[in-house]
């Protein structure tokens, strides 16, 4: 298996080179990543419980799909790659915003990435990789929030940090299917 690699970058968001992906999450250093929420027509997001093998959170609720982008790969690019790779599907995306993170996790790794924010929307089921999901729901943001507040373990870490922000953005800027 050939080995992936992020993009390391600085707080300004420049790329300075790249590391293996499990090293840099070993050694906690910042890279690029991103993070994708997709709405059907009715405003419910679309979550996926990450697979119990993946290398870190397994078997947690989050988002409908977040990873890095190859080195040479615009974020955009590798957002709608691997939502198509993760969930089945594709559709278009429009970035809301990024920030950064930096959170140890259970397993001796890190999470310190410059996170950009992509929302979308979809009416349709998704077919997931097993590889990557175990499973899948369309779920009422209002039920949603209330549930991560209720149960803050069963979710990722950086799923909580973003979700009110943006559900805030979705509804201020009224996103809306045009097609």
């Amino acid at each position: 298996m050939m080995q992936e690699h992020v993009i390391l970058v600085d707080p300004m968001g420049r790329e300075i080179g790249t590391q293996e992906k499990m090293q840099a999450h070993r050694d906690g250093k910042l890279h690029s990543a991103f993070s994708i929420f997709v709405f059907n027509t009715i405003g419910e997001l679309l979550l996926q419980k990450r697979a119990q093998t993946k290398y870190h959170s397994g078997g947690l609720w989050t988002n409908t799909c977040c990873s890095h982008p190859r080195p040479g790969e615009s974020y955009h690019r590798a957002a709608r790659r691997r939502l198509n790779e993760e969930m089945g599907f594709d559709c278009e995306l429009t970035g809301l915003f990024s920030f950064i993170y930096h959170t140890q996790l259970n397993n001796s790794l890190f999470e310190h990435e410059l996170d950009h924010v992509f929302v979308g929307y979809y009416d349709s089921q998704p077919t997931p990789n097993p590889d990557e999901v175990d499973d899948w729901k369309w779920v009422n943001v209002l039920t949603l929030r209330q549930d991560v507040r209720e149960n803050p373990q069963s979710y990722t870490h950086w799923f909580k940090l973003i979700l009110d922000r943006v559900v805030e953005e979705y509804q201020q800027v009224g996103f809306h299917n045009e097609t």
